[in-house]
């Protein structure tokens, strides 16, 4: 079953852009900095764990057909013994 790319890049993306506020706050930015740099990296992370995300997708999806295929082959040959 593959994973939700887009709620789970949503997910990541929100966290991180709620961080990002909070280290910019402490370091004592203006609001106005805090918020920009908090989007610009919301974004770049929401671009990255999407991309990550798809790759995983493909990994396991590829994972459960080769499992089926041998699952097959190996009922295949115990028929034919």
């Amino acid at each position: 079953m593959p994973l939700h790319v887009r709620s789970i890049a949503v997910s990541i993306s929100v966290i991180s852009f709620f961080g990002l506020s909070v280290v910019g706050w402490f370091s004592g930015l203006p609001p106005y900095v805090c918020c920009k740099r908090a989007v610009i990296g919301s974004l770049l992370v929401y671009i990255i764990s999407s991309i990550a995300v798809k790759i995983i997708n493909a990994i396991l999806i590829d994972a459960i057909v080769l499992n089926q295929i041998n699952k097959r082959e190996g009922s295949k040959s115990a028929v034919k013994h």
